[in-house]
């Protein structure tokens, strides 16, 4: 509802300052009018498509050499990247296998 109302302002905005034109009023407000809806026009146009996901979040990821301490866990982190969006996805990593203590798994009885 509030983009059509915008996208509305931009287009009476442009059609004003064409008809204020043709009918020779004042060029400064022409001016301001057409610029102004132009750029309402264009910041719609370029905010829908500038937020919306190229592919689908489960795209092909590849495993990159990248690992680092994540500060605010003390996670080990390993870095993905998709090709396809340049993407960046950070992971934490799987720790180790924890070796089993010598004799001290078993409980007798």
């Amino acid at each position: 509802m509030l983009r059509k109302a915008i996208l509305a302002y931009g287009v009476l905005a442009i059609v004003g300052a064409v008809v204020l034109a043709l009918a020779g009023i004042i060029t400064g407000l022409v001016v301001y009018l057409f610029v102004n809806g132009a750029v309402v026009i264009a910041a719609l146009l370029f905010e829908r498509g500038r937020y919306r996901p190229t592919v689908t979040p489960g795209g092909k990821w590849e495993d990159t050499e990248e690992r680092f301490i994540d500060p605010s866990t003390g996670q080990l982190m390993k870095v993905r990247y998709n090709p396809q969006t340049g993407a960046r996805e950070y992971v934490p990593v799987e720790p180790p296998p924890q070796p089993s203590p010598q004799g001290g798994g078993r409980l007798d009885t």
